[in-house]
């Protein structure tokens, strides 16, 4: 079991140790605990380096930085939930970026934020990595999640 999946554990049963942040779900009976083996069947390749492996995409490469139509953005480990559209902003960044999140949908490491190094989260259902938190996004919330794309599925809303 890595650090993540421990911290995701943790808070699910809201034991999350010193050093992270928990905004994940209250029981254990919503957390999604796969072997390894079920990841990789379940996942591509690249979004298993992003989400089990904790990588990083290439800036630029997400075509979710080019969504502009109104929906929800999702773990694509489980399916959960994390993002609206109206959350997503352009950071110049390269990676899709959002304001905030839904409530309760990451583990978040506590830490100092600056505008050089961000806190990492996680989906607080199947712990998967999902990229950095930083001080530096735009009002109301100062908060910039820069997220991999990779990591993210996109579900528009029906018109």
């Amino acid at each position: 079991m890595t650090r993540r999946h421990l911290l995701a554990l943790l808070s699910a049963i809201g034991l999350a140790p010193r050093g992270a942040i928990a905004q994940g779900p209250a029981t254990k009976a919503d957390a999604l605990n796969l072997t390894d083996a079920q990841w990789k069947q379940r996942l591509s390749p690249a979004q298993y380096a992003v989400l089990r492996q904790a990588g990083t995409e290439r800036a630029g490469t997400s075509p979710l930085n080019a969504e502009r139509r109104k929906g929800q953005y999702h773990c694509a480990g489980c399916g959960t939930p994390l993002f609206t559209s109206e959350m997503k902003y352009d950071s110049g960044t390269g990676w899709p970026s959002f304001y905030t999140s839904l409530p309760g949908v990451f583990v978040v490491e506590s830490g100092t934020l600056s505008f050089f190094s961000g806190a990492e989260y996680h989906c607080a259902k199947c712990g998967g990595h999902h990229g950095h938190v930083f001080n530096d996004g735009p009002a109301p919330s100062g908060k910039r999640y820069c997220n991999n794309g990779v990591a993210l599925s996109f579900v528009a809303s029906a018109a």
